[in-house]
C-alpha cells in the first residue's frame, strides 16, 4: 500500500491550497474529499474579496484552484474519512471500505450549517428549506419567505431575498414560522466536521479543532486548517494562508 508525505482531508481552500504547497515542496500528497471539491464557497455567486480576481464565483474559483493541484502533481480521492489513527510511525486514515497511509495528515474538515431546532423543523412542514439563499432564492420570487437566525449571515441573507420575495420574515431561533412564509431559509451559524476526531485531536467545547497559527493540534504531526480550526477570522484568504502555513511548518 502506498504511503504519503501527508494526506490532507478535505478539499476546499485551505486543504488545496495546502496541496499546492506540498507539491512545490516535492512533497507527494493525497486529497481525500468526500462530497465534493471546493467547499462551501462554491455557493457564492460573487466573490469581491479575493485579491487579484474581483467579481469572481465561487464555484469558478474553486475549479481553479482545483486545476492548478492536480497539474502540480497532488493526488485526489474523491472518498470520506471516517477514522484516523496512528500506525507505523505515521498515520492510518480509514473510509468505510478503504484505508490510506501517510506520514503526516492535515485536516481540512470545514464546517456545515446548523440545522432547525426539532420543534423548528416540525414547524416548517413541507416547506422547502434552504441554507443558502443565493442558491436558491431565484426559486421564490414573489413569494413570501422566512428567514431564522440574528447574526451577520442572517442579514446578508435578508438583504439579497428582500430583492426577491414579495415578504421577507425575519425571526429567531425557535420562533414559530410564519403560516404563508413558502420557504424557511436558515442561517443560524455553523458547526465543524469534526465529530469523527473526538478523542484523536483536542476540540474545544464548540467542536472546532485547537490549533494556533501554526496550524499545530494537540497530536504531532496532526495540523489543522481553514475554518475547522480556531481563529478569529475565517475567510478565503485566512484559509488559504493556513494551507501554506501548516506545509511550512510540517515539513520545516
Amino acid at each position: 500500500m502506498k504511503k504519503y508525505d501527508v494526506i490532507i482531508v478535505g478539499a476546499g481552500i485551505a486543504g488545496m491550497t495546502a496541496a499546492i504547497y506540498a507539491q512545490r515542496a516535492g512533497k507527494s500528497a493525497l486529497v481525500l474529499e468526500g462530497r465534493m471539491h471546493g467547499g462551501q464557497i462554491i455557493n457564492t455567486i460573487n466573490i469581491e474579496n479575493w485579491p487579484g480576481d474581483f467579481g469572481v464565483s465561487g464555484a469558478d474559483l474553486s475549479q481553479k484552484i482545483f486545476d492548478q493541484t492536480v497539474k502540480l502533481g497532488a493526488e485526489v480521492e474523491y472518498d470520506e474519512a471516517v477514522g484516523i489513527e496512528e500506525q507505523d510511525g505515521g498515520f492510518s486514515v480509514k473510509s468505510e471500505d478503504a484505508e490510506y497511509l501517510a506520514d503526516k495528515i492535515i485536516l481540512a474538515v470545514g464546517t456545515e450549517p446548523r440545522r432547525l431546532s426539532e420543534k423548528q423543523a416540525k414547524d416548517a412542514g413541507k416547506r422547502a428549506i434552504s441554507y443558502c439563499a443565493t442558491c436558491d432564492g431565484a426559486l421564490y420570487k414573489g413569494k413570501p419567505v422566512v428567514v431564522v437566525g440574528s447574526g451577520n449571515t442572517a442579514k446578508h441573507e435578508i438583504k439579497y431575498l428582500e430583492n426577491i420575495a414579495s415578504k421577507v420574515y425575519h425571526i429567531h431561533h425557535d420562533d414559530p414560522i410564519p403560516e404563508d412564509a413558502e420557504a424557511v431559509f436558515v442561517a443560524i451559524g455553523r458547526i465543524p466536521n469534526t465529530e469523527f476526531l473526538e478523542g484523536f485531536v483536542d476540540l474545544d467545547e464548540y467542536g472546532y479543532i485547537i490549533a494556533g497559527e501554526d496550524c499545530k493540534t494537540s497530536r504531532a504531526g496532526v495540523f489543522a486548517v481553514g475554518d475547522c480550526r480556531t481563529k478569529s477570522v475565517r475567510q478565503l484568504v485566512t484559509a488559504a494562508a493556513d494551507g501554506a502555513a501548516a506545509i511550512s511548518e510540517l515539513f520545516s
